[in-house]
């Protein structure tokens, strides 16, 4: 699953050569960020989904200009969760890091996706994703199963079980409760890299198997 926040520090401007007399936003978010990249290490596994993770994937301050102290920094949090880890457990977490003395100069927010679709259409969903998997004998598990025997007589040719990273998955099955399984070409180890790349014959590979996926299914159902 999924969680994405944010969190905003606020400051006090001022000239950065009279930078004592200003509260620099960018310094009191300092030691929340490093507590984040230290939190990791009290996470449990789970036995199938592995570890949750966290990261500080993007930060931003506000000032008047480059010369004078920034009032406000704002950090943007990816949390990937396992069973159990809940938007609201992760928001207590959250709270705990913050300095007692500066809790009051801190917000932390959900985020909310507000694009519109091609046809202009908004449906407003916030940034959380419950957590989820099939069991091995569920139809659609086992019809992907029997896809893949069929084609390349192996029930696990490319290494079953999970990806790593979410999928929209997250909202078919984790919010709406629709049964999904990933399937796809390339490897996982190359998303959002700077080698990323699938090969040609991956992609023609994978949709023999869209194509003999709802056959199968259908025997399973």
């Amino acid at each position: 699953g999924r969680i994405e926040m944010e969190i905003t520090a606020k400051g006090k401007s001022a000239h950065a050569a009279s930078n004592y007399m200003g509260d620099n936003a960018v310094y009191k978010m300092l030691p929340v960020i490093q507590s984040i990249s230290e939190m990791e290490k009290d996470f449990v596994p789970h036995e199938f989904l592995g570890l949750g993770r966290v990261t500080v994937t993007r930060i931003s301050s506000v000032s008047p200009s480059t010369n004078a102290v920034p009032d406000e920094c704002t950090i943007f949090i990816d949390r990937r969760v396992t069973f159990g880890e809940t938007k609201e457990y992760w928001r207590k977490a959250l709270e705990a890091l913050i300095p007692e003395q500066h809790k009051k100069d801190f917000e932390i927010r959900k985020l909310v996706y507000t694009e519109p679709s091609h046809t202009g259409a908004v449906y407003e969903y916030e940034q959380y994703f419950p957590a989820w998997a099939l069991e091995e004998d569920h139809p659609f598990v086992q019809a992907g199963v029997e896809t893949m025997k069929a084609l390349w007589n192996s029930d696990d040719p490319f290494g079953q079980g999970k990806w790593d990273f979410s999928t929209n998955g997250n909202y078919w099955t984790g919010k709406l409760g629709i049964p999904s399984i990933g399937f796809g070409p390339g490897n996982e180890i190359y998303a959002h890299a700077v080698n990323e790349h699938v090969p040609l014959k991956d992609v023609v590979e994978a949709t023999k198997f869209y194509a003999l996926l709802p056959a199968m299914l259908k025997n399973k159902l």
